[in-house]
């Protein structure tokens, strides 16, 4: 299934505001970008193979952040369209698959792991 870029990043926007109230206020210092493939750097990042990345949180997590965090450069949380589309059958599915991507690197962001991701069904 294709889309194009703005039509994806509808669907981003869409998914965040979604998002609840509480947790759209508590976002702090994080840029969502979105990208049509994931690089080397974010494969190596991730720890993951090529083609199965949707998404991608690169920062410091608020659980992290002390008194020194200040001045810094946003978080940024990637989207990778391609492969997200890839795995979609339609524009359903991409909207899903969107939204679910948006939660799960969201969710980093509050420093939920892969593993606690997992045991909420959210990995």
């Amino acid at each position: 299934m294709r889309l194009t870029r703005r039509e994806f990043e509808a669907l981003v926007a869409e998914a965040l505001e979604s998002l609840p109230p509480a947790i759209a206020e508590a976002i702090e210092n994080v840029a969502i970008v979105v990208a049509p493939e994931p690089t080397y750097h974010h494969r190596l990042a991730s720890g993951t193979r090529v083609g199965t990345l949707l998404g991608l949180y690169e920062g410091v997590p608020l659980t992290q952040r002390g008194s020194g965090y200040s001045l810094v450069p946003p978080d940024v949380i990637t989207l990778f369209q391609g492969p997200i589309c890839r795995r979609a059958r339609n524009r359903d599915e991409i909207r899903q698959l969107v939204r679910d991507t948006v939660i799960h690197e969201i969710a980093h962001h509050f420093g939920i792991d892969e593993a606690e991701l997992e045991a909420r069904g959210l990995g």
